[in-house]
This record gives C-alpha cells, sequence and structure tokens, in this order.
C-alpha cells in the first residue's frame, strides 16, 4: 500500500496544541511539505520554545489561544482550511490528577467547536486519540476493534473517556454531517521536546539517570509499554491525514519491554551510575501495552523504523543538552 501525499504545498492547516511535544514535531512536517501551519497553543502543557525555530518562517502563524472557548479574531483564522487536525491535551499522568477539567474540557468542548469548523470549511479533520482507550486491556496485542477495559470513574478515567468522547464526536460528525475525518490512537511515544517533570517514564527515567538518582519504577517492573520514538509517530500520522480513512488506526511500534528493561536500557545508554528502585504501582496503571499494527500496515503502509536503541539515545542526548 502506497498513500500518495494529498496535503502539502498551498495547503492550509490549522493544529491545535501545536507547541506540545508531539504536536510541534507535527508542524515542522508539515511545514517541511510547503503546508501553510496555523498552530493555537494556550500553552498550559505546551512550550513556546519547541517552535521558537518556527517563529519567523513565512508559512507558520502562532496564535496563544484556548480552544475550548470560541476561536479568537485572527486574520489567519478567518480563511478556509484544508485539514484541522486536534492535537490538544495534557497527556502525562500528572497532568490526570492536576489538570482534570481542563483535560474533559479540551476533549469534548473543543472537539465539538473544531469538528463545526471543519464541516463548515471541508476540511479533513484528524483527531490525536490514544491507546489509553484500551484501559487495562485484556485483550494483547490491541487491534481496534477491542472496545477497552477503562475505569470510567478512576485516575485516568479524565483521559482516557474525553478521548473515548473525542473519538465518538469525531464518528458521529462523520456519519450525521458527512465529515471527512480520520482517528489515530497514539501508543507511548517518546522524543526531544518531552517535558522532564511530566511525569511519563521515559522522561523521568532519563532525568533521574543523568542526576544519578535511582531509577523509580512503579510496581515490580514487569508491566509492559511498546514504545515509539516520536519521528515514526508523526510519519503514521500524515499517512493518515493522507488517506481516505476514518480509523481508528494504532500507531506506534511493537518493541513491548518491561519498566525494569526500559530503565536498565536507560542507564546503560547515559552511561549513569543510576540503580532501580521500585515504589507505589498508580492506580489503574495499564499491565501490557502492545499495537496491533495489522490495520496501519494495511491501510497505510506504516512501518515503524527507529528502534528503542536509536531512539533512546537521542533523546537522552536532547536531555543532557538542555
Amino acid at each position: 500500500m502506497v498513500v500518495a501525499e494529498r496535503y502539502g504545498e498551498g495547503h492550509r492547516i490549522l493544529l491545535t496544541g501545536g507547541a506540545g511535544f508531539v504536536g510541534s514535531h507535527l508542524a515542522d512536517a508539515l511545514i517541511a511539505r510547503g503546508a501553510r501551519v496555523v498552530v493555537i497553543d494556550n500553552f498550559l502543557t505546551g512550550s513556546k520554545d519547541n517552535v521558537a525555530h518556527l517563529r519567523e518562517h513565512p508559512r507558520f502563524t502562532l496564535i496563544e489561544a484556548d480552544v475550548t472557548e470560541p476561536l479568537p479574531a485572527h486574520e489567519a483564522l478567518a480563511a478556509r482550511f484544508d485539514a484541522i487536525m486536534h492535537f490538544a491535551s495534557p497527556a502525562s499522568p500528572t497532568d490526570f490528577a492536576s489538570l482534570p477539567v481542563e483535560i474533559l474540557r479540551v476533549g469534548s468542548v473543543a472537539t465539538l467547536q473544531l469538528l463545526e469548523r471543519a464541516v463548515a470549511d471541508g476540511a479533513r479533520f484528524i483527531q490525536a486519540s490514544t491507546s489509553e482507550a484500551y484501559g487495562d486491556p485484556l485483550v494483547h496485542p490491541q487491534p481496534e476493534t477491542y472496545w477497552g477495559n477503562v475505569n470510567p470513574i478512576g485516575i485516568r478515567s479524565v483521559y482516557d473517556e474525553a478521548k473515548r468522547f473525542s473519538e465518538a464526536a469525531v464518528m458521529g460528525y462523520h456519519r450525521g454531517r458527512g465529515a471527512d475525518v480520520g482517528i489515530v490512537r497514539i501508543f507511548n511515544t517518546y522524543g526531544e521536546r518531552m517535558r522532564p517533570d511530566d511525569g511519563r517514564a521515559i522522561p523521568t527515567f532519563i532525568s533521574q539517570a543523568l542526576r544519578g538518582e535511582p531509577i523509580t519504577v512503579h510496581g515490580t517492573g514487569t508491566q509492559t509499554r511498546s514504545i515509539t520514538y516520536v519521528s515514526d509517530l508523526v510519519r503514521g500520522i500524515l499517512l493518515l491525514l493522507d488517506s481516505t480513512d476514518t480509523g481508528p488506526v494504532n500507531c506506534g511500534t511493537e518493541h513491548e519491554m518491561t519498566m525494569l528493561e526500559l530503565a536498565e536500557s536507560i542507564v546503560r545508554l547515559s552511561d549513569s551510575t543510576s540503580r532501580v528502585a521500585l515504589v507505589a504501582r498508580t492506580a489503574d496503571d495499564p499491565e501490557r501495552r502492545r499495537p496491533d499494527l495489522t490495520k496501519a500496515r494495511e491501510l497505510l503502509g506504516y512501518e515503524p523504523v527507529v528502534g528503542p536503541e536509536e531512539g533512546l539515545a537521542r533523546t537522552i542526548a536532547y536531555f543532557r543538552g538542555r
């Protein structure tokens, strides 16, 4: 399967959350294609530093605004968009406890408002969803046909259920309003521009390793994740954008490893003297996580290419240079 590039030179793309970790890499890729990119971000968890290198680019516009409110009066927002990509949302474990209402609003109010704009513009709408839609899965690996095992009132529920609502809204607008949509379910992603204090395993482990502190692994450390380097994720998202598929489509890698293996790899790659320290496991922490990539391969021709050794080494170098 080869998906031809549909969105690039001459196209206008609205990207919410474009100053965040994943969003800023998407902005880079879209600019490289020749697109005009308008980023909206309220910098709740994003950073102007992530897009500082684009600030003077003639095809890049950054607007500070909250997408849960009506879009502001700005000339860059007045004209029609060819695509709208909704990537705004706090997404780390520490955010679930500190920003629960903000997460719920950006996954509901903002999604609905942006879908209305997509229908009005005749724009393709790409929704960033998550492997968290599967909760603590009882099926392994997780195919898109699996409905999930989510605690609707747990600490992670504000994120899990906000994304599940967004998926329902996207499909509702597709079926009821004829919206051209695509849903990507993003699996654990890492790379440059992650927040060192965002509570996710990889930036936490790297920061601890570089300081020579104990690597705090939750529980027994036997729980697994399949980690995806950000360039692989971005390539998959753009394949979905260019396609006509609605999704949901899993995007990630099959590099499944335990948290202990991840911690030990980071210690080795960073030449650290840190040792692993087991701490109490957090509530609703999924036991296993690995995407079934059959659909992504067959429909999009997607194949991740950056392995953990290479991706982690790049990420460690980024954190070391901060």
